[in-house]
């Protein structure tokens, strides 16, 4: 097993083809250094006020989440069009996709591996087929990821057994360079490592799902709409502001989009 990397260079539809296939891909060095500097500036102050984390999500681990009202910068990495290209092809079958989780991870040296899981285990145990992607985790790395840092492990191919404990097989650790990024079937088993290392392991992780799921992050609630007005038509629908055959209006058929600015 091994992890699978495509140049920045790459293709959406080279991509889909590795994702299909292992579950995954790491699409290296798709962000400048500047880039991901200037994300972790901005998120630095409400970085520094999360609380860790308790087992088995991480005691030394801290979740900082509402980045799209926080920072301009990860406003545009969500929309960075080889990632959400891909994201959009790989769950093409739904009427659409949605952003589901902002979460800027910090792994505080002393962090113990995080127990292997999927990420379909946020919406219980709903049976989901298991040829029926809901959604995929990406993240991207603020730091270098090493195994000694805490590095992201899989289990590469996992997604096409999700259904089976694949717990306690073989990981292998998703190093990249950072600025690189992960997309991951949220049927595959993985979990965060354990960081050895004498300084933390930071990541910026963006979850997209099917648009009939309900929001892990609910993105209403956690970019105000005073905020929300202030931003570009294509984001905001990520994050909801659209009907699905009906389905999320604002009263009376209102469209959300036109029910944000009612009041403005």
């Amino acid at each position: 097993m091994s992890i699978q990397h495509l140049p920045n260079t790459a293709s959406i539809a080279e991509a889909e083809a590795v994702v299909r296939e292992h579950g995954h891909v790491i699409i290296d060095n798709l962000a400048s250094h500047e880039i991901i500097d200037q994300l972790v500036a901005e998120m630095q102050p409400y970085v520094e006020q999360s609380p860790v984390g308790e087992r088995p999500w991480g005691y030394k681990t801290r979740r900082t989440g509402r980045l799209m009202a926080r920072s301009p910068v990860a406003r545009d990495l969500v929309r960075h069009p080889l990632m959400l290209g891909l994201v959009k092809s790989l769950l093409s079958h739904a009427p659409g996709i949605q952003l589901a989780v902002t979460d800027m991870i910090t792994l505080d040296p002393g962090a113990e591996a995080q127990p292997l899981h999927r990420d379909e285990l946020a919406f219980g145990n709903f049976p989901f087929p298991p040829d029926y992607e809901v959604a995929y985790n990406v993240i991207w790395a603020l730091t270098d990821f090493t195994e000694e840092n805490g590095a992201t492990r899989i289990v590469p191919g996992s997604h096409k057994n999700p259904l089976v404990d694949h717990s306690g097989d073989a990981t292998v650790p998703a190093e990249m360079t950072k600025g690189s990024v992960i997309i991951f079937s949220a049927k595959i088993w993985h979990g965060g490592g354990s960081n050895v290392s004498t300084g933390p392991r930071r990541a910026q992780s963006f979850n997209f799902t099917v648009n009939w799921l309900r929001q892990e992050e609910n993105q209403f609630i956690a970019c105000p709409p005073k905020t929300a007005r202030t931003l570009p038509e294509d984001l905001l629908k990520l994050m909801g502001y659209e009907t699905i055959y009906g389905v999320g209006h604002a009263g009376g058929q209102t469209d959300p989009l036109a029910a944000l600015f009612e009041d403005a």
